[in-house]
């Protein structure tokens, strides 16, 4: 983490960051109508864009397409440069694509690809069914400090200035839930936050191993949960 983002979450969620990076979930399914009542009957989907900010993607879509096009450029050279090669390079190239679909695989087999771990009645579930009530933002600011586990949001959707509007908007104490990364091995946007009662959810990290990773990497052992699965 850099020496502003670090300064800005201290004066802007007046903690001291161990880690921290932007996440999302994914997609989350519809609960029994009971457990949703139970929990508060909250919202399940982050909000709609503003018509305003949707009018800037449309006259911002120009510029897009240029970028689009520029990657597509991008694109061909590298394939290019693969078909032009040499033995050593392709089979670099060749290892690479391994390691790749080998992380995908690992993904799908840890269950990564899904939002949380199914059970409705276990605290990830809970945690998540309260998920937008908290904020309609459809990402958070995930961060370590001290043990805990901090989320920061801006109280409503926006898409610009969202570190200037963010706040803490849930916080897991610590010895209450871990943050796991559970393919190291791999650069991967993959983390999971896993309580006390072995339910866990599934983050995606905007970037690739991100600032919680590279943290997660350096303390493998750091937050062990209190009530650990046997």
């Amino acid at each position: 983490m850099s020496r502003s983002t670090a300064r800005a979450i201290r004066i802007r969620l007046g903690v001291t960051p161990d880690a921290g990076s932007w996440c999302t979930i994914g997609k989350i399914p519809e609960p029994p109508s009971d457990v949703r009542e139970a929990a508060g009957a909250g919202a399940l989907r982050p909000a709609f864009m503003r018509p305003l900010n949707v009018l800037g993607l449309v006259l911002g879509g120009p510029f897009i397409l240029v970028l689009m096009l520029l990657a597509l450029i991008v694109t061909c050279g590298q394939a290019l440069n693969n078909w032009l090669a040499t033995g050593e390079e392709r089979e670099r190239v060749l290892a690479e694509d391994r390691d790749t679909k080998r992380r995908d695989e690992a993904i799908v087999e840890l269950g990564l690809d899904q939002t949380f771990d199914g059970d409705w009645n276990g605290a990830a579930a809970q945690f998540l069914l309260r998920w937008y009530s908290h904020s309609s933002h459809h990402q958070r600011f995930v961060v370590l400090s001290e043990g805990r586990i901090l989320l920061a949001a801006p109280p409503k959707r926006v898409s610009v200035r969202r570190e200037d509007r963010m706040r803490v908007v849930a916080e897991i104490p610590a010895g209450e839930a871990v943050l796991e990364d559970l393919l190291p091995a791999y650069e991967n946007n993959k983390l999971r936050i896993r309580f006390a009662d072995g339910s866990w959810l599934a983050l995606t990290t905007e970037e690739m191993r991100s600032d919680l990773h590279k943290y997660l990497m350096r303390h493998p052992q750091t937050g062990e949960v209190s009530s650990a699965e046997a």
